[in-house]
């Protein structure tokens, strides 16, 4: 994995925005996750998370997350439900507010061995108890995460 280098030192500015992401389920329960280029201009680089990305100005969020699913991992995204939004209000810093919506999308286990990683340095399908426990995720990929695999829990009820 790489090191923490642009995550800690790189200069170039960050651009934020309004951002789409899936939480790509496989038919057996895993999550797909994606480790990030380590590049200096992005988010959270050489780190684990989910696919998707910016949500173009006049852009429908699911119509974001389906371009950027075909870009990413030439996935032609039959299905997605809303599962979280977050709100991002960065304007006590001088910002705007943003938002960053996850989408449960299922994915089927043939269909994820076509997949191809067209953005990235690599991919894994993993149970979600691996997934939370990877040492370098994107703090808000992992929330989302948390939230879904243990959905049951923080409705109240009990996992089968």
């Amino acid at each position: 994995m790489a090191e923490l280098g642009n995550f800690l030192h790189a200069q170039l500015p960050l651009a934020a925005g309004d951002a789409a992401a899936a939480l790509l389920v496989l038919e057996d329960g895993r999550y797909l996750l994606q480790l990030r280029d380590d590049l200096p201009h992005i988010w959270y680089p050489g780190h684990w998370g989910l696919f998707g990305g910016s949500v173009d100005h006049g852009e429908d969020a699911v119509a974001a997350l389906r371009r950027e699913l075909r870009e990413e991992l030439e996935l032609d995204m039959a299905d997605a439900k809303l599962f979280v939004s977050f709100e991002f209000d960065l304007t006590p810093v001088g910002l705007k507010k943003y938002f960053r919506a996850y989408y449960e999308v299922p994915v089927a286990l043939a269909t994820f061995d076509r997949l191809v990683l067209r953005e990235g340095a690599d991919m894994q399908a993993l149970p979600g108890e691996e997934a939370l426990a990877l040492p370098r995720m994107s703090p808000y990929d992992a929330f989302a995460l948390f939230l879904h695999y243990r959905r049951a829990r923080l409705a109240g009820s009990r996992p089968a």
